[in-house]
C-alpha cells in the first residue's frame, strides 16, 4: 500500500510500514553544490535508496564534531529534470511546534505565562462546545499533546477537501482562519479527557499558536525576533498569504488520487499559506533546521529549568520506543542511542530533523514527495548507529 502523510504519524511507525512506491526518477545523483560524503557513506546510500524508491529528490545537511556535509539527490523538478539543492527551502510541516513551544517556555521563563494556565485564560470561549472545554486544559496539554482534542485534519470532510484529490486542486487557494480549522475539531467529542493519555492533534498546535498569538506581539513576530533573528536563520520564514516557498526551492509532489490513479504524481508546490497556518507554516532549510535544534539542546534558547520541562516526555502509546515531551519527541534507537526529533509532514514534503541530547550532532533532511517512507529508519541508522538496518 502507499501511506499518505498528512495527519502527522510517528516516523518510526510509518518507517516501518509495507510499503510500495513508483519509481519516479533514474540513477541518483548529487546537486552541483553538494559537499562530498565523507564520513557520511552510509547516510548518503539511504538517501540514494529513498529516490531509487520513489522519492522525486532529497536534500540533506549533518553536523558533527567533524564539521557540516551537505547533499543532495534526485530530482527538484520532475517536469525539467533541475536536480535538488542542497540549499533548498521547503515547508517543515508539524516541525513548526518545536518553535512554537520554544516561544512559550521562553514567554514562562519570563513571567508572561506558565504552561499550568488554563487554555480559557488566553483563549476564553475558543474551546467549547460537544464536551470540549478550555477550562480543563493546559498550556502544557496541548505541547505534549495530551489535550484529548480531536485533531481536525483527521476529519474526513476536512481532509477530502482540503488534502486531497480534486478537493485539493479546486480548493487550494482558499484562505482559512483558525477559527474555521477549529470548527472542524470542536464539531467533534473530546478523544479522551484532559491528561489521560498522549495522542497527537494538529488542533493542539493550533491552539498553542494561537496562545503565542496573545501572549505576544504576533506569532510570526515571537517566532522571528525571539529564533529567528538570534540564531541568524536567514533561510527560515512564514509564508503569510504566499503561495510558494521562497526561492531556492523544488517543486512538491504528491500522489492526490492514489486510491484510484497510484501512478499519478501532481505538482502540489503551491497552496495558501494560511491553511497550515500554526501547525504546520514555517519554511526553512536543512541547515537552519540544523542549527535550531543544536542551539535548542545546548541550552542557547532556554533556561535550564525550562530545557527540563520540554524533555519532560510522556509515552507514546502506540510506539513505546517513543515518547513526546514539548514540542519535540524522544526516540530510543535500536542500538541504543536516544536522540530527540521531529517530523513534518505537509502535501508534498516530509522532512525529518533529529539531535543527540548533547546537541553535538544533528541531521536534517527533506523529501519533496509525500508519499515514500521505506528509507527513513534506515537513514537514521546510518547516521547515528553506522548500519542501515531497521
Amino acid at each position: 500500500m502507499t501511506i499518505r502523510m498528512r495527519p502527522r504519524t510517528g516516523l518510526v511507525a510509518l518507517a516501518a510500514a509495507l510499503l510500495t512506491a513508483t519509481a519516479l526518477t533514474g540513477p541518483a545523483h548529487a546537486a552541483p553544490d553538494a559537499a562530498p560524503a565523507a564520513g557520511h557513506e552510509g547516510t548518503r546510500d539511504a538517501i540514494e535508496a529513498a529516490v531509487r524508491a520513489g522519492v522525486p529528490g532529497v536534500t540533506a545537511e549533518a553536523r558533527d564534531a567533524d564539521g557540516v556535509w551537505r547533499t543532495a539527490v534526485g530530482v527538484g523538478d520532475l517536469r525539467t529534470g533541475a536536480e535538488r539543492g542542497a540549499a533548498d527551502r521547503f515547508r517543515v510541516g508539524s516541525i513548526t511546534s518545536t518553535f512554537v513551544a520554544t516561544v512559550l517556555l521562553q514567554m514562562a521563563a519570563e513571567g508572561k505565562l506558565s504552561l499550568d494556565d488554563t487554555v480559557e485564560q488566553h483563549l476564553p470561549g475558543v474551546v467549547a462546545g460537544n464536551g470540549n472545554d478550555g477550562r480543563t486544559i493546559t498550556v502544557r496539554q496541548l505541547l505534549n499533546h495530551t489535550s484529548g482534542l480531536f485533531d481536525y485534519l483527521t476529519e474526513p470532510a476536512y481532509y477530502q477537501k482540503y488534502v486531497l484529490g480534486d478537493g485539493f486542486l479546486k480548493h487550494r487557494y482558499d484562505p482559512l482562519t483558525p477559527g474555521q480549522r477549529l470548527d472542524v475539531a470542536f464539531a467533534r467529542p473530546p478523544l479522551f479527557p484532559p491528561g489521560a493519555r498522549h495522542a497527537f492533534s494538529h488542533t493542539n498546535d493550533l491552539l498553542a499558536a494561537l496562545i503565542v498569538d496573545k501572549a505576544g506581539t504576533s506569532y510570526e513576530e515571537e517566532v522571528r525576533s525571539r529564533i529567528v533573528e538570534p540564531l541568524g536563520l536567514r533561510a527560515t520564514s512564514h509564508p503569510g498569504r504566499a503561495t510558494v516557498p521562497p526561492r531556492p526551492s523544488g517543486r512538491g509532489y504528491s500522489k492526490l488520487f492514489f486510491d484510484t490513479r497510484p501512478d499519478r504524481i501532481d505538482d502540489v508546490t503551491a497552496f495558501h499559506g494560511s491553511q497550515v497556518w500554526g501547525d504546520g507554516d514555517i519554511i526553512s532549510s536543512t541547515s537552519d533546521l540544523n542549527r535550531f535544534y543544536r542551539a535548542l539542546m545546548r541550552g542557547t534558547l532556554l533556561p535550564p529549568r525550562q530545557l527540563a520541562e520540554l524533555k519532560t516526555t510522556v509515552v507514546n502509546p502506540d510506539l513505546p520506543i517513543s515518547s513526546y515531551g514539548l514540542g519535540i519527541e524522544r526516540l530510543e534507537m535500536g542500538c541504543g542511542k536516544a536522540l530527540w526529533y521531529h517530523d513534518g509532514g505537509t502535501v508534498g514534503s516530509l522532512t525529518f530533523v533529529v539531535t543527540t541530547e548533547d546537541g553535538r550532532h544533528q541531521l536534517t533532511f527533506n523529501y519533496n514527495g509525500d508519499w515514500e517512507v521505506s528509507q527513513l529508519l534506515p537513514t537514521l541508522n546510518a547516521e547515528f548507529c553506522g548500519t542501515t538496518s531497521g
